[in-house]
C-alpha cells in the first residue's frame, strides 16, 4: 500500500495542491491520480481520504489523505506546530485503512516533515491485543522515497517510546506487576552499554527510610521495588544529571478509602508517570542522546488490607516531615515524597516528576494537556517549547503559598496528604504537599491524569492508555542535551 498526502486549495474551489512524493507518483501513473480526484467528489478535507485500487502494480491500493493547509506551522491559539499534527493525523488515518485492506506492508508519504509523518504511522497502528486471540493484521509502515530517512527513523523512535509506555500503561495489573515492570524496563535497556539499573528490593528501601512509600505497598501481597535507572551519555559521566521521577503505582484501587468500582479497572495504569519517564530514558538511549539522565520509579499496588494504611494513620517520610493520611486514595504523593528526597542524591541539573496524580487534574484540564507545577521558568520555558514540536502539550500550573497552607495546616502531622478543603484545588494542593519534599531549584512536577487515556480526542491515537507524554519528555531531554553541547 501507498499513503500520499494533498494539501487543501489555498483559495476556495482551486485545485488541491499534492506533496512531492504525490507529484512524483501521480507522473508516475501519467496524471491518473489527479484526474481520478477531481472527478470524484469535492476537494479532500484535512484528515479525509481516498482509496484508489489498481493505479500502479507496485501499489496495489494507494490511500490519499488530506493535510489541510500547506503553510500550517506554530498556532499561538492552540499551543502547537499545527502543520506537524496535520500529518500525523492524516498518515495515522491513511494507515489504518491499509490496516483494514489487510497489506501487510504500507509506504508513506513524508509529506514533508518525515519524523512527524512516522510518528503518526507508528502512533497510529499501535494496538494492545497481546491476550486476544483474534489480532489484527500487522502492519509494517516505511518510508515512500529516501530523502528523509534519518527524520523518519527519529520518528519511528519516538513513537515506539510512546508505544512502550501504552503497552505498559494497557496490561492489565496481574501481568504489570512491580517486578514484572521493572524487568520489562531492564530488558528493554540491556543491550545499551552505558546503562546502569539497579531493582531495589524492599530491604533495600526500608534501609533508606522511605516510610512514606513502604506505608502505600504494605497493603498488598505484592513487594514493592524501587527501581533506578542510570543513562550516561553525557561526554562526561559526572556531569549532572537530568532525574526522571515516575508514580508506578501498578494498581490503584485506593485503599481502605476505595474507589468505586466503576472504571476501577482503569486503575492498571496508574503508574503512568513511570512508564512515561522510562520509555523516556529508553528512547533517550535509543537515540543516543549526549547527556546523563537518571530514573526513579517507586512500584507498588495500593491495595485495602489488614497491613494497609488507615485513614488518621501517621507515616514518616525519607526527610523526616511526619504524613498524616486522611485519605488512603491519595498515594502516589506518598511515594514521590521519599523519591523525591532520594533524587536531591545526584547534584540533578533539573529534576521532573510525572505522575497520574490527581482526578482533579483531570477535571481542570481534561486530555487536553499535561499539567506543570514548576518552581523553575527555565525549566518550564524547555518543556513548553519541546510541546510545541510533538503536539503533546503542556499547561502551567500555580505553586502559590495559598495552596501549601491547607497541607501544612494538619493536626497530627507535618502535612496532611490532602488539602483542608478537600476538593478545592484538588491538583495545586497535590503539588504544594510534592513541594515540601523538594530543595532543587529546578523542579517540575507534570501531572498526567487527564492525559492517561485517549477515547477519540487525539485522532493519530486509537481508543484506550495514551502513554502521553513520553514523546514531549524525549524531546525536552533532547533539547537540554544541545544546550549543554553549545
Amino acid at each position: 500500500g501507498l499513503v500520499l498526502g494533498i494539501y487543501s486549495s489555498e483559495k476556495d474551489g482551486g485545485a488541491a495542491q499534492f506533496t512531492s512524493a504525490g507529484d512524483a507518483f501521480d507522473r508516475l501513473v501519467s496524471g491518473k491520480l489527479r484526474e481520478l480526484l477531481s472527478v470524484c467528489g469535492p476537494p479532500l478535507k484535512k484528515g479525509k481520504t481516498r482509496i484508489f485500487h489498481g493505479l500502479h502494480q507496485d501499489f496495489p491500493s494507494v490511500v490519499v489523505v488530506g493535510l489541510g493547509k500547506k503553510n500550517a506551522g506554530v498556532n499561538d491559539q492552540e499551543n502547537w506546530n499545527e502543520g506537524k499534527e496535520n500529518i500525523r493525523a492524516a498518515v495515522a488515518v491513511g494507515c489504518r485503512q491499509i490496516q483494514d485492506l489487510e497489506i501487510p506492508c504500507v509506504e508513506v508519504d513524508p509529506c514533508g516533515d518525515a519524523q512527524a509523518a512516522a510518528e503518526g504511522a507508528v502512533l497510529g497502528l499501535h494496538e494492545y491485543n497481546e491476550l486476544k486471540q483474534k489480532k489484527k493484521p500487522v502492519v509494517t509502515p516505511q518510508l515512500h522515497g529516501s530523502a528523509e530517512s534519518e527524520a523518519w527513523q527519529k520518528g519511528v523512535t519516538y513513537a515506539e517510546g510512546q508505544n512502550l509506555a501504552r503497552y505498559l500503561m494497557e496490561a492489565p495489573a496481574n501481568y504489570i506487576t512491580p517486578i514484572k515492570f521493572a524487568e520489562h524496563i531492564e530488558q528493554k535497556l540491556r543491550s545499551f552499554s552505558n546503562v546502569k539499573i539497579h531493582i531495589r528490593p524492599e530491604s533495600w528501601i526500608a534501609a533508606q527510610q522511605m516510610g512514606a512509600f513502604l506505608s502505600v505497598a504494605k497493603g498488598s501481597a505484592e513487594p514493592p521495588i524501587f527501581l533506578e535507572i542510570h543513562y550516561l551519555g553525557g561526554a562526561n559521566t559526572n556531569d549532572s544529571p537530568l532525574v526522571f521521577v515516575g508514580k508506578g503505582v501498578t494498581f490503584d484501587s485506593g485503599g481502605i478509602s476505595l474507589k468505586p468500582s466503576s472504571g476501577m479497572d482503569a486503575m492498571r495504569a496508574d503508574m503512568g508517570g513511570a512508564a512515561t519517564v522510562c520509555s523516556a530514558i529508553v528512547t533517550a538511549a535509543a537515540l543516543n542522546l549526549p547527556l546523563n539522565i537518571i530514573g526513579l520509579a517507586p512500584l507498588c499496588e495500593n491495595m485495602p488490607s489488614g497491613k494497609a494504611n488507615k485513614p488518621g494513620d501517621v507515616v514518616r517520610a525519607k526527610n523526616g516531615k511526619t504524613i498524616q493520611v486522611d485519605n488512603t486514595d491519595a498515594e502516589g504523593r506518598l511515594l514521590l515524597a521519599d523519591a523525591l528526597c532520594y533524587a536531591h542524591n545526584f547534584n540533578a541539573r533539573a529534576i521532573v516528576n510525572a505522575a497520574t496524580l490527581t482526578g482533579a487534574m483531570d477535571v481542570a484540564l481534561g486530555s487536553a494537556a499535561t499539567g506543570v507545577f514548576t518552581n523553575s521558568s527555565w525549566l518550564w520555558t524547555h518543556l513548553y517549547e519541546a510541546s510545541l514540536l510533538t503536539g503533546d502539550r503542556v499547561w502551567r500550573m500555580p505553586l502559590f503559598e495559598h495552596y501549601t497552607k491547607q497541607v501544612t495546616d494538619c493536626a497530627l502531622a507535618d502535612l496532611s496528604n490532602i488539602g483542608k478543603y478537600s476538593r478545592a484545588g484538588g491538583a495545586c494542593t497535590a503539588a504544594a504537599f510534592l513541594k515540601e519534599f523538594v530543595t532543587a531549584s529546578h523542579w517540575a512536577h507534570l501531572d498526567i491524569a487527564g492525559v492517561m487515556s485517549n477515547k477519540d480526542e487525539v485522532p493519530y491515537l486509537r481508543k484506550g492508555m495514551a502513554g502521553r507524554p513520553t514523546r514531549t519528555l524525549v524531546e525536552f531531554a533532547a533539547r537540554l542535551s544541545q544546550d549543554s553541547h553549545n
